[in-house]
């Protein structure tokens, strides 16, 4: 299942699953590794990157302020982009959007439905569990983004950039407990081989 030659760094922004975001790539064969978010776009790109993993972060991180040169990257970047959980809320801020605490946050296991096919979601039913872990959530899309999935409680739960191949998502599919985690990380890196 793997696929290798593709080298997908994992950007630290201080969340409680990075590592699980970078053994799953490891392990699907993907050359990588986990930068801080201090390092520079430059330094990055010298590495020679197919694509980017925008780690979740501390709490309220993606709705309060910076994420390290998160901004950088997505400013630049000519490679996919993958934002997760504060780093889908910093992506829906940075172009326009906006993200604030949900009126009902999600812990646990949620039903994820797929709105919108899209390769990121390949051979995923079009409902399946997912595991949510955030208080705050993307109220607002940006106008150059589509809703590809919602949930129950939180309607922007999968998004993607209309003209650049950057995804955002609330939940997690590093997490043992996302059903179809693995295969969603083996479709990014698909996206990324390009």
């Amino acid at each position: 299942m793997g696929i290798t030659m593709v080298k997908i760094f994992v950007v630290d922004n201080g969340g409680q699953w990075t590592h699980r975001e970078w053994r799953t790539l490891r392990d699907l064969g993907v050359e990588t590794t986990i930068v801080p978010n201090t390092a520079s776009f430059n330094e990055i790109l010298k590495e020679d990157i197919d694509g980017l993993v925008l780690s979740g972060g501390a709490p309220r991180v993606g709705i309060e302020s910076e994420l390290g040169n998160c901004a950088e990257y997505l400013e630049k970047a000519k490679f996919p982009v993958l934002g997760i959980c504060a780093g889908h809320q910093f992506m829906a801020r940075f172009f326009g959007g906006d993200a604030k605490p949900a009126d009902n946050p999600e812990f646990g296991k949620v039903e994820l439905t797929i709105i919108k096919d899209d390769e990121i979601f390949k051979d995923i039913p079009k409902k399946s569990v997912v595991w949510e872990s955030h208080n705050d959530e993307v109220i607002r899309l940006p106008d150059i983004f589509e809703l590809l999935a919602s949930s129950e409680s939180c309607k922007v739960q999968a998004m993607k950039h209309k003209e650049k191949p950057f995804y955002g998502l609330q939940f997690h599919p590093e997490v043992e407990h996302t059903e179809y985690g693995e295969e969603l990380f083996n479709n990014f890196v698909k996206i990324c081989d390009k």
